[in-house]
């Protein structure tokens, strides 16, 4: 007659049999992952800026810049940044050209247009994306697009056009692909790094320019941007003059003192004889200068209309 196990040895049986499927089933799914080629849709990630920890260097890169995907993958670009940004695919015939400058009145400029699929040539905006909720505008903090059809797809940031530019390569399904996430991500952080060493470098170099009654206003040159100005704070006598210049390559500034305006676009006041209250230069472009004549003792702080959130702010001590 055949012994039976006992049924204590039959219980220890079961347990290690229960113990060996927990171990070898994700084992099993895994490969089964790995072993249907890449043929699974894949969601990818990309970063929509970079910005030092104080925010006063912000980095003008999506990073990657460009990314390598199939048919039926999935983008994700995160806010990285309280610059904002907006990620824009153009439509066909449409030049980076015609939506400049970036209007934050047009709702075609900040909010989001066109669906989550990408037809390859129509206009899909994400509006404007930030990391924080104090920049004026609807934080958009992730925006997402299934890409169905292969092909070589540029996109935009339309606040800072030509100068932070992307490309998405989607190949065939199956196709191999040439970085994983993780690789990419490796190179992200180097491009940080590197641009934020750029960004100090900018920011030194514009110290040697400035004095009392220079103020360089921000620096950029399309891959940082400096949010301060430089020097933040001056001494100057009464009847003297301080000139704000804007030498970078495409960030526009504003210098307003007093009760910021509802609208910082257009100027304001008399730059000529300024003895306090209301005082906006307008939105200065690069290459421009913005000349204010001091007539009146006193402590006058002052901001950029645009990025004071970023603490682009100050100070002007006039003595008599």
């Amino acid at each position: 007659m055949t012994a039976h196990p006992k049924p204590l040895l039959l219980s220890r049986l079961r347990a290690l049999l229960v113990l060996l499927l927990a171990l070898v089933l994700p084992l099993a799914l895994s490969g089964a992952a790995v072993a249907d080629g890449g043929k699974s849709a894949r969601t990818w990630t990309v970063q929509v800026g970079s910005e030092s920890s104080d925010q006063a260097i912000q980095g003008m890169s999506f990073l990657p810049k460009d990314i390598f995907i199939n048919a039926g993958d999935k983008v994700t670009w995160e806010a990285n940044a309280a610059e904002i940004h907006t990620v824009s695919f153009l439509a066909a015939g449409q030049t980076i050209e015609s939506t400049q400058p970036f209007d934050p009145a047009n709702p075609l400029d900040v909010s989001a247009q066109g669906g989550t699929s990408y037809d390859g040539h129509s206009y899909y905006n994400s509006g404007v994306m930030t990391n924080v909720s104090n920049s004026g505008f609807p934080a958009v903090e992730s925006y997402s697009l299934t890409f169905p059809n292969t092909g070589d797809f540029t996109y935009y940031c339309l606040v800072h056009g030509m100068a932070m530019v992307g490309t998405v390569h989607v190949r065939d399904k199956g196709t191999d692909y040439p970085y994983t996430q993780g690789q990419y991500n490796r190179g992200v952080k180097r491009s940080e790094r590197a641009i934020l060493s750029d960004g100090y470098d900018q920011w030194s170099a514009a110290r040697d320019q400035a004095d009392n009654h220079t103020v360089i206003a921000g620096a950029d040159d399309g891959v940082a941007s400096v949010m301060r100005f430089i020097e933040e704070k001056v001494v100057i006598h009464v009847g003297e003059s301080v000139s704000f210049v804007n030498n970078g390559m495409g960030e526009p500034h504003t210098v307003t003192f007093g009760t910021e305006p509802a609208n910082v676009f257009p100027p304001l006041g008399d730059p000529t004889n300024y003895t306090g209250g209301q005082l906006n230069s307008g939105l200065m472009p690069p290459n421009t200068t913005f000349t204010v004549t001091f007539n009146k003792a006193g402590v006058y702080d002052y901001i950029c209309g645009l990025h004071d959130y970023l603490g682009m702010v100050g100070k002007v001590v006039v003595k008599d």
